[in-house]
C-alpha cells in the first residue's frame, strides 16, 4: 500500500541532499544502469529451479527416478536455540483457478484464516465439506542448516553448508535417531558435530511422489574427520532458522483474510483514491499496477518449487492438488 502524504516536506534536508549527491554519483558511474540491467538479466532468466532461493539445497533425482546424496545436518546456529524451523502452511487452488500459496499464522500460534474456515467446513457434518477442508490442510515443513557431503548429481555443492527444506517424513528419522525404538540401538544427536552421524538420503519415486523410505543414518563420527578450526568455520557458515518464524515475514491476518477471499471468489480486487493518499486496497496485490512483479513471480515460483519436490510445472500442480493426501 503506497501513501503520499504531505509531511513528506518535513525531511531532513541534509539527508535528502545527501542521498540525491549518492544518486548523482551513481549515475556518473554507470552504476544505476548496471543495477538496473542485472535486475531485467534476472527476470528474463529462465529459471532452472523456479526461482528458488540460492541458500536451499535440493535433491535431484536421476532418469530412472532415483536420488542419492549424503548431507550432515549441523548444530543450531549461533545465537539460536534450535536447528531447525518450523512453518505450517496452505497451498491450494481456488474454484476459479487462483492459488493460495501462503505460510500459516498457526506457526506463531496465531489465528489464521484458513484454519478458521476449515473448522467451519469440517464441523458442518457434510462429507462435501470435509473434502473442501482435507484439499486445504495444511502443510508441515521444516528448515535446517546442512553440510552436503555427497552430491553426486551436482558435485560442486559437496563441501558447502545450504538450508535444506524437509518434510515430516524426513524430521521422522530425526526423531528415530534421536528416540530409537528398540533397546539395541543406541540414540544419536544428528545435530552435533562429533557424535552426529551423515544422513544418506536415499530417494525413491512411488506413484508421482518423492518416497525417503530408505533413507538411513551412517555410523557416528566427526563430520569430515575435520579439525575444530574447520568445524567452526563450518558452523559460521550457517543461517538463521529463526527468521523463518519472525512474525514480521508473515502477511497479517486481514491480507490473508483479503487473499482468501479472492481465491475462494468472494471478492473483486478494487482500487480507491482520495487527495491525500493515494491507497491500494486490493486483495490481489500480485497483479496492481507499480508491484514488483518480477519478485512477485519469483517469490511465487519459490513457494511452489521449494513445497513440491516435483520437477515440471504440471507435476508441481498435481502435487499442490494432492496435498491433502499427505501424512
Amino acid at each position: 500500500m503506497l501513501r503520499l502524504h504531505s509531511s513528506i516536506n518535513t525531511f531532513n534536508t541534509e539527508n535528502t541532499i545527501m542521498s540525491f549527491a549518492s544518486l548523482k554519483k551513481a549515475s556518473k558511474a554507470g552504476g544505476t544502469l548496471s543495477k538496473l540491467t542485472q535486475e531485467i538479466e534476472k527476470l528474463n532468466q529462465p529459471s532452472s529451479g523456479g526461482g528458488a532461493d540460492e541458500r536451499l539445497w535440493k535433491p535431484e533425482l536421476d532418469k530412472s527416478g532415483n536420488g542419492y546424496a549424503v548431507i550432515r545436518f549441523l548444530p543450531a546456529p549461533d545465537g539460536e536455540e534450535m536447528p531447525w524451523a518450523k512453518i505450517w502452511s496452505h497451498a491450494f487452488k481456488g474454484p476459479g483457478g487462483q492459488w493460495y500459496i501462503e505460510n500459516s499464522l498457526t506457526t506463531l500460534g496465531k489465528d489464521d484464516p484458513v484454519g478458521e474456515l476449515n473448522r467451519e467446513l469440517w464441523n458442518s457434518g457434510k462429507e462435501s465439506d470435509k473434502n473442501i477442508a482435507r484439499a486445504q490442510k495444511r502443510k508441515l515443513s521444516y528448515y535446517s542448516n546442512i553440510y552436503v557431503v555427497s552430491d553426486p548429481a551436482h558435485p560442486e555443492n559437496e563441501g558447502k553448508v545450504f538450508l535444506y527444506k524437509y518434510g515430516k517424513k524426513i524430521f521422522d528419522k530425526l526423531v528415530e535417531a534421536m528416540q530409537p525404538a528398540f533397546a539395541d540401538e543406541t540414540p544419536i544427536d544428528p545435530f552435533n558435530f562429533w557424535k552426529g552421524a551423515d544422513f544418506k538420503l536415499k530417494i525413491r519415486k512411488v506413484d508421482g511422489y518423492w518416497n525417503y523410505d530408505k533413507s538411513e543414518f551412517a555410523q557416528p563420527n566427526t563430520l569430515g574427520d575435520f579439525d575444530d578450526d574447520r568445524l567452526e568455520q563450518i558452523w559460521k557458515e550457517g543461517y538463521s532458522l529463526a527468521e523463518f518464524e519472525d512474525s514480521k515475514n508473515f502477511k497479517t491476518y486481514e491480507k490473508l483474510k483479503a487473499r482468501l477471499d479472492l481465491v475462494l471468489g468472494k471478492t473483486n480486487p478494487t482500487v480507491k483514491f482520495d487527495a491525500e493518499t493515494l491507497e491500494e486496497e486490493s486483495p490481489l496485490e500480485d497483479l496492481s499496477e507499480g508491484k514488483n512483479w518480477g519478485k512477485e513471480v519469483s517469490d511465487f515460483r519459490e513457494k511452489a518449487v521449494a513445497a513440491s519436490p516435483l520437477e515440471d510445472e504440471e507435476d508441481t500442480m498435481s502435487y499442490f492438488a494432492k496435498l491433502a493426501e499427505e501424512d
